[in-house]
């Protein structure tokens, strides 16, 4: 940034970044608890393991090379440049002229929301993935997925924020570009072993699902409502329709699971609520809190039914990631172009801005175009995704000591004993078969 530009740091925003930066944080270990109830028991270890390498290994590529690649203020459409390797220049500074905090807080909560995304990918391949290349995969896949598409999309220089895409905190940089890696990585690997003998599948521990989502619930206020920056009435707007979404999503899930199974299911509440939240995501600061409802109702219903036809696919999403991540977020993502309105974008600019300087929304404000926008959002990024992640895995595959899938005797034994030399239960008498 010039140093001759007048420097505005707001107490007030630093403090609410700085608080959400920890409550986004809390996300992925969360994460980590959610899917661990989610698989088997002899699974659930190398998951909770699997969320937090996630956090190491992020951050320390995003002050590496990430955060340069990603937001330096002189990148090209495509990609930043070395500005910021080792954060350099980064400091009390704001990085770009419209913000009022330092760039320091913008990098390091900017960080968690890469460390959650390659950490939601693993879900895909649970319970026969190798552990070995995962270091390898998560350094990898930040750089040359999350870093590129999120600069396309959320740095001022890159092509599709100049196009007009929009996407307010993360439903194509973070569930789209992570639902298609979870594809590749599932195709990649082949079925688990319990799949390919047509064993039923059930979580081993809903009260760890239940824990782990009422935290990343807890979260998704601040990954949401703190993805404008700033302590306003946008943030207020944000945080209601993540909620309500979310509430929506959690009650559409669980009567469609009552109109087939004539059960009242926890499992299928909180898968529920996760949809509508992933749904909402892309749109809570675009739209108004009505309007969320029926991001809720309809993001409930896509996932709920994707997840239902899911073993159609010819891949196994072992924790539905594609069908409620992905597909919630591409939902969101479409439903922003149609509900986007401009006076809740306004919400967030300074008082007596003029109107013709605040964004346009979508159809509800006759933009047209927008749709047609937020598709080719979704397509380059679906694409660039897949096709880059899988290209990668075929290479780390071949690496000698980097195979991706289990030996069958390991996957029998399971992830967190064979690999780990740990297990989550210390105190169960186990059985080599389970």
């Amino acid at each position: 940034m010039d140093a001759s530009l007048t420097v505005t740091i707001d107490s007030g925003n630093t403090a609410w970044v700085m608080m959400c930066t920890a409550l986004v944080f809390l996300m992925t270990p969360a994460l980590g608890l959610f899917y661990a109830g989610l698989a088997q028991a002899k699974n659930a270890l190398s998951l909770m393991y699997l969320t937090m390498l996630s956090v190491a290994v992020v951050t320390f590529q995003w002050y590496l090379i990430g955060y340069s690649l990603t937001f330096s203020p002189t990148a090209g459409p495509f990609i930043g440049d070395s500005t910021h390797f080792l954060l350099r220049g980064v400091g009390f500074a704001p990085e770009y002229e419209h913000h009022t905090i330092p760039a320091m807080v913008f990098m390091i909560f900017q960080a968690m929301f890469a460390c959650l995304t390659p950490a939601l990918a693993f879900g895909a391949a649970a319970e026969r993935m190798s552990l070995g290349p995962s270091i390898i995969f998560i350094f990898i896949w930040t750089t040359l997925v999350y870093d590129i598409v999120t600069c396309w999309i959320w740095n001022p220089n890159g092509w599709l924020y100049k196009l007009g895409a929009m996407d307010y905190a993360g439903g194509a940089t973070v569930h789209a570009s992570s639902g298609l890696a979870a594809v590749a990585y599932s195709m990649l690997i082949g079925k688990r072993r319990l799949q390919q003998d047509a064993h039923p599948h059930t979580p081993h521990n809903v009260s760890f699902m239940y824990i782990g989502m009422a935290f990343l619930w807890f979260g998704w206020f601040a990954f949401n409502a703190g993805s404008g920056l700033a302590a306003d009435a946008r943030a207020a707007n944000s945080f209601v329709a993540s909620h309500l979404g979310g509430c929506v999503g959690g009650m559409v899930w669980l009567l469609i699971d009552w109109c087939y199974t004539r059960k009242w299911s926890v499992v299928g509440l909180l898968t529920g609520v996760i949809a509508g939240l992933a749904t909402i995501t892309p749109g809570s600061g675009y739209v108004s809190p009505s309007s969320s409802l029926l991001f809720g109702l309809l993001g409930a219903i896509a996932c709920n039914y994707a997840v239902r036809y899911k073993h159609k696919y010819g891949f196994d999403d072992a924790l539905d990631v594609f069908t409620v991540h992905y597909i919630g977020g591409i939902v969101g993502l479409v439903l922003t172009g149609i509900f986007a309105e401009r006076y809740v974008i306004g919400l967030g600019a300074p008082p007596g801005t003029p109107l013709d300087e605040i964004q346009i929304g979508g159809w509800l404000d006759g933009h047209w175009v927008q749709v047609p926008v937020q598709l080719a959002m979704i397509a380059t990024v679906s694409g660039w995704s897949f096709v880059i992640t899988y290209i990668m895995l075929v290479i780390i595959d071949r690496i000698p000591s980097m195979r991706l899938r289990l030996a069958s005797k390991d996957e029998v034994i399971g992830t967190d004993w064979a690999q780990m030399g740990e297990r989550a239960y210390g105190y169960i008498e186990w059985e080599e078969e389970m």
